[in-house]
C-alpha cells in the first residue's frame, strides 16, 4: 500500500483504484444493490396506494417497521461475525436474502403481503451491513478508512441515483399509460429490479475475501454488551441517539419542498440533484476526516443539518429548496462514512463487528420517534416549528460531541 504521502501527491481518481480489493468490490456491490433497491423504492408507494388499496397509515407502517427490524438485526449480525470469525458470508447471506425476496413483489396481491417481502428485504440488510462495515475497516489503514467509507458510501448514492434513472425506462417501456400504470406493469418492472443485486452475489462470492486482515482471531471472547467498551464510545452512541431524534424522515422535506411551490413532478429530479451532492461530498468529506479528524466533520455536518432545517423552516419559494437540498447533501458527506470510520477507530478488530451493530442499534431506537414527534409538531404547531425543533436537538447534539476524546491516529488529529 502507497504511503499516506505519496497517496496525497496522486490525482484523486488514481487513488480510488489503488484501494485495496475488498473496498472496490463491496463499493461496486454497494453500487448494484443500490441501483437494484431504488428502483423499486420510488414506485412502491404509488403500487401500493393505486394497485393494492393500502391507505398511508399502512405504507408508513410498512416502511417504518423494516427499517426497524434492520437497525436491531445489525446489532445480532455484528456480534455474530465477530464470535465466528467471519465478515464475508453474513455480508454474501444479506445480499442473497435482497436477491430473493425483491422478486416476491411481482406477485403480491395484498398490502400485508408486501409488508412480509419488504421485512425479508430488511432482514437482509440487517445481517450484511455490521459485518460489511467492519470488513471495510479492516480492509484499509487507519489513516485511510474515512476516504475508504467515503468511497463506499459514494457508491451507494451513485446506485441511488441510477436506480430512479432505470425505474423511469422501465415503467415508460412497460406502461401503456405511465400516468396511471397497472398492477401487472408494475410487477413487471419488479422483476427486473433484483438483477443489479443477484449480480452483485457473484462479486462478493469471487472477489470478497475473508484473510489475516479482516478475520479476527480472539472472537470466541467477545460478548453482547456494551461492557467492556471504552467509555467515549458508549457516549459516542448515546449522542448518536440523541441526534437521531431531530433526524425525522426526509419524506417530510419533500412535503416542505412543494409547499415551497416545487411542483410533485419534478420531486423526483429534486430528490435525484440530493443524491448527486451526496456522492461529491461523501468523497470529499472521508478523505477530509483523514487529515483533520473525524469528530471535527462529523461536528460540521450536524451544524450543517441544523442550518439546513432551519432553512426549510422559513423556505417559501422553490429556489430555497433546491438550494437547501444542495446543501443536504454536505451533511451527509460529512457524517455517514465518517461516523463509521471513527466507531473503527474507537474499538478493537475483535469487537468491531458487534460495535458497529451497537452503532446502527443507537440509531435504530430513536428513528421511528423522530419522525412521529416531528409529525406531532407539524400537526399541531406548523412546519416551521417542526423544523426549528429538529434545528435545535441536532445543534445540541453537536455540543455534545466535544465530551468525547476518541483516540488520536498518525493521520487524523482529534479536537
Amino acid at each position: 500500500m502507497a504511503s499516506p504521502d505519496e497517496g496525497e501527491k496522486q490525482p484523486r481518481w488514481k487513488r480510488y483504484f489503488q484501494l485495496p480489493r475488498n473496498v472496490l468490490a463491496l463499493s461496486f456491490v454497494a453500487l448494484l444493490n443500490d441501483t437494484s433497491s431504488e428502483i423499486i423504492y420510488p414506485l412502491l408507494p404509488a403500487f401500493l396506494a393505486l394497485t393494492l388499496g393500502a391507505s398511508p397509515f399502512a405504507i408508513g407502517l410498512i416502511e417504518g417497521f423494516a427499517e426497524s427490524l434492520a437497525s436491531i438485526l445489525k446489532l445480532f449480525s455484528g456480534y455474530l461475525s465477530d464470535r465466528l470469525n467471519t465478515r464475508k458470508w453474513p455480508v454474501f447471506a444479506g445480499y442473497t436474502l435482497a436477491a430473493i425476496m425483491r422478486p416476491l413483489l411481482a406477485l403480491v396481491t395484498t398490502w400485508p403481503q408486501v409488508l412480509v417481502v419488504r421485512m425479508g428485504d430488511r432482514v437482509g440488510k440487517g445481517i450484511r451491513g455490521a459485518p460489511r462495515d467492519a470488513l471495510l475497516a479492516a480492509s484499509v489503514e487507519p489513516s485511510e478508512r474515512g476516504f475508504a467509507f467515503g468511497f463506499n458510501r459514494a457508491a451507494d448514492h451513485f446506485g441511488a441515483i441510477l436506480g430512479p434513472i432505470v425505474a423511469y425506462l422501465l415503467m415508460s417501456y412497460f406502461a401503456a399509460d405511465p400516468m396511471n400504470p397497472s398492477a401487472v406493469e408494475f410487477q413487471s418492472v419488479f422483476w427486473f429490479a433484483s438483477l443489479p443485486v443477484v449480480f452483485g452475489l457473484f462479486v462478493v462470492f469471487f472477489f470478497v475475501r475473508d484473510d489475516t486482515a479482516t478475520v479476527v482471531a480472539n472472537g470466541s471472547q467477545v460478548r453482547l454488551s456494551l461492557r467492556g467498551f471504552d467509555p467515549n464510545f458508549k457516549r459516542f452512541l448515546f449522542i448518536i441517539a440523541v441526534f437521531t431524534l431531530s433526524n425525522s424522515t426526509d419524506a417530510f422535506l419533500l412535503l416542505r419542498a412543494e409547499q415551497a411551490g416545487i411542483s410533485p413532478a419534478v420531486l423526483p429530479l429534486v430528490w435525484m440533484t440530493l443524491h448527486f451532492s451526496k456522492v461529491g461530498f461523501s468523497l470529499i468529506g472521508g478523505e477530509l476526516s483523514d487529515r483533520i479528524g473525524r469528530k471535527k466533520l462529523i461536528f460540521a455536518g450536524w451544524l450543517v443539518y441544523a442550518l439546513v432545517y432551519l432553512g426549510f423552516a422559513f423556505a417559501d419559494t422553490p429556489w430555497h429548496a433546491w438550494v437547501l437540498f444542495i446543501v443536504y447533501g454536505v451533511y451527509f458527506g460529512f457524517t455517514e462514512g465518517v461516523e463509521k470510520a471513527m466507531v473503527a477507530d474507537m474499538v478493537g478488530a475483535e469487537k468491531r463487528g458487534t460495535a458497529f451493530g451497537l452503532y446502527n442499534l443507537a440509531f435504530g431506537i430513536t428513528v421511528f420517534p423522530a419522525s412521529l414527534i416531528f409529525g406531532l409538531i407539524w400537526n399541531n404547531f406548523g412546519a416551521p416549528n417542526a423544523f426549528i425543533f429538529s434545528s435545535f436537538i441536532s445543534l445540541i447534539a453537536a455540543l455534545m460531541l466535544f465530551t468525547v476524546r476518541p483516540r488520536e491516529l498518525k493521520m487524523a488529529e482529534s479536537v
